[in-house]
């Protein structure tokens, strides 16, 4: 795990992402980017794949409604989906890869995924949390 672990640091560290939590032993670490609007995006290194989540926000009024057009827009996200927590309230970003054969192309594009899923979807997320 440590190589995979070395990986994925570096391979933030070419894309220029600041690194603002790091435990080896546990696999995790957590990254920001404000431009992007990440704020405490974890990555779990927990071999055989690599976990990407960030937490987008909690469902204050659940509906059907809410999660269907959740589900919806999760059909267009390039790469990765929305996903509730164990609680059924709290909606996160996730994409899963396979460190054996994890490249910087791939682990950037899962990043820029989530950066225009902000960009583009952002009202909407906000009027889902009030």
């Amino acid at each position: 795990m440590n190589d995979y672990f070395q990986k994925v640091k570096e391979y933030l560290l070419e894309l220029g992402y600041n690194m603002t939590y790091e435990n080896q032993e546990d696999g995790v670490i957590v990254i920001e980017n404000a431009a992007n609007g990440f704020s405490n995006l974890v990555l779990g290194v927990a071999d055989p794949i690599l976990i990407v989540e960030q937490f987008l926000f909690e469902i204050k009024n659940p509906s059907v409604e809410v999660y269907k057009q959740l589900m919806q827009k999760s059909r267009d996200i390039v790469h990765g989906a929305f996903v509730l927590d164990e609680t059924g309230s709290k909606v996160i970003f996730r994409n899963t890869h396979e460190l054996e054969n994890l490249d910087l192309n791939e682990l950037e594009a899962t990043l820029n995924s989530l950066a225009l899923l902000l960009g583009e979807y952002s009202q909407e997320l906000i009027k889902f949390s009030e």
